[in-house]
């Protein structure tokens, strides 16, 4: 515990850095998937889409979330963090990123089998989830209304 202490702003840093780093492959990969949805099957171009989508998301993405999971625990192990109401939100937010980066990979691999059931609009619309979250996270931390 004295170790987490003494690390704090080291680890405040770094999880900081992990959900910058997360948050910017969750708002790309719908993206590209707007993008994807509209070019032919088996075309260069989705060829292409699929390779962009799977190193975005294994290279980029899924590190950072392993990264911003074990830092934001390692903060949350300090004493007094887990009895706050605001925390409890906040962790129930980053359960529902966590579900929404699960969906992402569902749909990433039916793109990459060309199985995907979606249309452009559908990936616009869902793109604008991990932004309400993320407003509502920041809010959560900075105000701790609860």
């Amino acid at each position: 515990m004295n170790f987490l202490a003494s690390a704090y702003p080291w680890i405040k840093s770094l999880h900081i850095i992990s959900v910058i780093a997360w948050m910017s492959g969750l708002l790309y990969l719908p993206r590209l998937f707007v993008y994807h949805a509209d070019s032919p099957v088996r075309s260069a171009q989705s060829e292409t889409f699929k390779i962009m989508e799977a190193k975005l998301s294994r290279v980029i993405m899924l590190p950072a979330m392993i990264a911003t999971v074990i830092f934001g625990g390692m903060l949350a192990g300090l004493p007094g963090i887990g009895v706050q109401g605001w925390f409890h939100a906040k962790l129930l937010l980053v359960f529902a990123l966590l579900g929404y980066h699960h969906m992402l990979g569902r749909w990433r691999r039916a793109f990459a089998l060309d199985r995907n059931a979606h249309s452009a609009r559908f990936y616009r619309m869902i793109n604008e989830i991990p932004a309400l979250i993320m407003v509502a996270i920041v809010i959560l931390v900075v105000t701790r209304p609860f």
